[in-house]
């Protein structure tokens, strides 16, 4: 679309605080105003909507305010019913990345070992959820305690770290792993080494490939935009 105001400003409302452009408020594509409960987020977005389009009459799109996206996720999606987006998420705990591992090389195994291992160690204590781990591509059945002790803890978040989860696991193809980032175990840096644990291994015995690359590039993005929102989220 294109950008129809020149000035973009955050502001305090009753509920928390808004959006306005040329003091008239953002609504979310629903018709829902946006309003959010820090002044952090809400500056946050307010910057987004000040460099969309460049300026008045340029063309923007959704994919410029992508803290704006997420924001009104949490808010029309993820607030009024928090269920749909918990069940979504602890499905991933059937099929957790840190739980397949590498029959060869070995040195590959090793290292899988010795760097996902301790997190999954962590889940078992934080959580209660002690994962199975295979060697292969071939489906492992879960303990139903592992993945009903995943399921509380994600059902425990608070909508904002929901929200950032909804970026989060799929991008590291881990449950545990995104928990580990709400939860400060780990920096978004370090979920997503471990993530990308196997195609860096690759690129270091056979050298980088463009594609591959971009695609690790796409998934650090996501999860640096997960850990923003999640930052601005906060109190």
């Amino acid at each position: 679309m294109k950008r129809f105001w020149e000035n973009a400003a955050a502001g305090a409302e009753e509920g928390g605080f808004s959006v306005r452009l040329d003091g008239r408020p953002v609504r979310l594509p629903e018709g829902t105003r946006l309003v959010r409960p820090t002044a952090a987020l809400a500056a946050a977005v307010a910057a987004e909507w000040q460099a969309a389009g460049g300026a008045r009459g340029g063309e923007m799109s959704w994919a410029d305010v992508p803290l704006t996206r997420l924001a009104g996720t949490t808010q029309v999606r993820i607030a009024p019913d928090p269920e749909p987006v918990v069940l979504e998420l602890s499905r991933w705990a059937g099929s957790d990345l840190l739980c397949y591992r590498a029959e060869t090389p070995s040195s590959l195994a090793e290292r899988q070992q010795r760097e996902w291992q301790p997190v999954l160690d962590w889940a078992a204590t934080r959580y209660g959820a002690a994962l199975v781990v295979t060697a292969g591509v071939m489906p492992v059945a879960q303990p139903p305690e592992a993945l009903a002790a995943l399921a509380g803890a994600v059902a425990r978040q608070p909508v904002a770290d929901l929200a950032a989860l909804g970026v989060l696991v799929p991008a590291l193809g881990s449950l545990v792993l995104g928990l580990a980032v709400v939860e400060g175990r780990l920096t978004p840096g370090q979920a997503w080494n471990l993530a990308t644990l196997d195609e860096r291994f690759e690129a270091e015995q056979w050298g980088c490939d463009p594609e591959a690359e971009q695609g690790r590039a796409a998934v650090a993005g996501e999860v640096a935009l997960a850990a923003r929102f999640l930052a601005l989220s906060r109190p």
